[in-house]
């Protein structure tokens, strides 16, 4: 067992100081991961529940085999390990944009570093997911992200950046689409109940979605608490466009 309390990182990024650390919680008898970005806290491995239902509801959409998976934000690396899970997968590739936060997994710092990073589907990319997503693939390109699984922002309105906001925008989807082969799946974590705003938009450009209410028991509160799972899919027949103004 770890001592008490131990800071593994630190690191001051363009968001604010990034920090990991392993607690042991009393009450519980476990290890706790914990990731803070300045006061806030955004992660821990006491909740993780959702995280991994994000690949398991998105990828039961995906009816390929040797899917091409492309995860938004690594963090403590669940949903990852979540996607690689699934036999049916051949490449899983996870952007991040804070360098960080791939050292701790190269690193072999967090329980499920070991298994990603010994993984030969397991590709880390440092870049900025939301970048990547505004740009058009290049012309001519075939194919595209079976299934793309993001867990960046709290919520479509609750963001880490201001710069994020036009991912969750109906054209910020567009956007994205193009990045899925025809048939491909987005699903999307979100911390807050299911939203009408952000339906709405998904609705706009995918041709079948729904917003999963993940329930899991809270040890700290002793109830339940409760995520969000947006899963969208875009239609088999959709080519898309690799022109700039899309569909």
């Amino acid at each position: 067992m770890s001592a008490r309390f131990e800071e593994l990182a630190w690191q001051e990024t363009s968001l604010g100081t990034l920090t990991l650390r392993r607690r042991l919680d009393p009450s519980l008898k476990v290890e706790v991961y914990e990731v803070k970005l300045g006061d806030e806290f955004l992660m821990s491995s006491l909740f993780t529940v959702a995280e991994v239902e994000l690949a398991h509801l998105g990828l039961a959409q995906v009816d390929v085999e040797g899917a091409a998976v492309l995860v938004g934000g690594l963090g403590l690396g669940y949903t990852a390990q979540a996607a690689l899970a699934h036999p049916s997968v051949g490449s899983v590739t996870v952007v991040d944009a804070l360098e960080a936060v791939i050292s701790w997994h190269q690193r072999r710092l967090l329980p499920v570093s070991g298994a990603l990073m010994s993984d030969p589907r397991t590709r880390l990319l440092h870049a900025d997911f939301f970048a990547l997503m505004r740009r058009d693939p290049e012309p001519g390109a075939v194919g595209g992200f079976d299934a793309i699984l993001v867990d960046i922002d709290h919520s479509p309105r609750h963001l880490l950046h201001p710069s994020h906001a036009d991912l969750y925008t109906t054209s910020g989807l567009r956007q994205l689409s193009r990045h899925l082969a025809p048939g491909g799946v987005f699903a999307l974590w979100s911390d807050d109940p299911p939203d009408e705003w952000f339906n709405a938009n998904l609705a706009e450009v995918f041709a079948v979605r729904d917003a999963h209410v993940v329930s899991f028991a809270n040890p700290l509160t002793h109830g339940l608490s409760a995520n969000t799972v947006y899963v969208a899919k875009r239609a088999t027949g959709d080519l898309g466009s690799l022109g700039p103004e899309g569909p």
